[in-house]
C-alpha cells in the first residue's frame, strides 16, 4: 500500500550519510504472525493484512489491534479513498480472491472492482495507489504457485472512476511489478519492479502522468542490483519514497529497513527494523508518523 502526505517528511541533515537512524525510532503497535499493506483510516485507526492467517486486523489509536474481516481473501495492498472506503488488493494462494475491492466502513458493503483482465482473471493483485479524482493503480504480479495462472504477462492497471479497467503498464517496462505509489502532484508514479536475470535487478521505475492516467517514459529512479528491492512504498510531501526492502542475510549493503530515497533518486538513510523482512509502509494524514509492516511486526516510527 501506498499514499502521498501533504506535509513534510524527516530533515534531510543525515542525507549525505544512509547508514544513520538519526535518533528515529520504532514503536511496535502488534505482533502478529506475518503483515502487510498498512493504512490509516481517516480516524487514525491502522488496517493491515495479515497474510498468513488471511486476515484484515486494525489498531486503533492507543489501542491494541482486533481483527477487521476474517477471511480476508488473501488480501495484501490497502489504501483509503477519499471517502474513506477501504480499497484492497486480493491476492492468490489458497482462499485468494484474485480481485480488487472497496469497503464501506459504515455499511460493511463490499464493491468488487476488478477480477479479470480481457476476459482472464487477474493474477495476483498486490499494491494500490490512488489518486484525488479516484483513480486507482493496482499492481498485478505472481509469486509462489502458477497454478491457474491466465495472464502471461505481470503488469501494472487503472481502474478508472467510471470503473473502467486498462493495463498502463507492461513487459519490457515492468516484468515483475510490487509496491506502487504516486508523486505528491500526481505527475508521476513510482513501480517497484524486479527484473529477472541473470542477473536480476530490483528497482523503482518512474512514469509520467498524464492528465488522462495514461502513462509513459519509463526510467529507473532507483536500482538495488541484486540486492532485496522495495516491497511496498509510500511518498511524503516533498516527494521522498521511503522503501520496505532489504533482507538481513544479504549483509550489510542490503539490510531490512525502511529505505529513504530522495526525489532525485538518490538513497538519503535507510530506517532499520528489528527483523525481517520488511513488506510495506504508509504514512499519516499529516506525515510525522510512519507505519511499517515487518515480518510478524507492525511498527510505529515518529518523524
Amino acid at each position: 500500500m501506498s499514499c502521498a502526505s501533504p506535509d513534510q517528511g524527516p530533515a534531510a541533515a543525515d542525507a549525505g550519510d544512509p547508514s544513520s537512524t538519526a535518533a528515529i525510532e520504532s514503536k511496535v503497535l502488534a505482533a502478529v504472525a506475518f503483515n502487510e499493506g498498512p493504512a490509516v483510516a481517516p480516524d487514525g485507526t491502522v488496517y493491515f493484512s495479515e497474510i498468513q492467517g488471511n486476515r484484515i486486523l486494525r489498531v486503533a489509536p492507543g489501542g491494541v489491534w482486533e481483527e477487521f474481516r476474517n477471511p480476508s481473501g488473501r488480501a495484501n495492498g490497502l489504501a483509503f479513498d477519499g471517502e474513506g472506503r477501504l480499497v484492497a488488493c486480493e491476492g492468490a494462494a489458497t482462499g485468494g480472491n484474485r480481485r480488487v475491492t472497496r469497503t464501506n466502513l459504515e455499511t460493511g458493503e463490499v464493491e468488487v472492482l476488478a477480477t479479470e483482465f480481457e476476459g482472464k482473471r487477474l493474477n495476483s493483485p498486490n499494491d494500490l495507489t490512488i489518486a484525488e479524482d479516484g483513480r486507482i493503480y493496482f499492481t498485478d504480479p505472481r509469486y509462489g504457485s502458477q497454478d491457474g495462472r491466465e495472464l502471461e504477462t505481470e503488469d501494472v492497471y487503472l481502474i478508472r472512476p467510471t470503473g473502467e479497467l486498462e493495463r498502463v503498464a507492461t513487459a519490457p517496462d515492468v516484468t515483475k511489478p510490487n509496491g506502487i505509489a504516486l508523486s505528491p502532484d500526481e505527475t508521476a508514479l513510482f513501480v517497484a519492479d524486479t527484473r529477472p536475470g541473470p542477473p536480476s535487478e530490483a528497482r523503482v521505475v518512474r512514469f509520467d502522468v498524464a492528465e488522462d492516467g495514461s502513462l509513459s517514459n519509463p526510467s529507473v529512479h532507483y536500482s538495488f542490483g541484486e540486492g532485496r528491492g522495495i516491497d511496498g512504498m509510500a511518498i511524503d510531501g516533498e516527494g521522498r519514497i521511503y522503501g520496505a526492502a532489504g533482507l538481513s542475510s544479504n549483509g550489510p549493503d542490503n539490510p531490512p529497513g525502511v529505505y529513504v530515497i530522495s526525489p532525485d533518486g538518490e538513497l538519503e538513510r535507510i530506517l532499520p527494523v528489528p527483523e525481517d523482512s520488511s513488506t510495506n509502509c504508509t504514512l499519516s494524514a499529516d506525515g510525522k508518523t510512519l507505519f511499517v509492516t515487518a515480518g510478524k511486526l507492525l511498527l510505529e516510527f515518529g518523524l
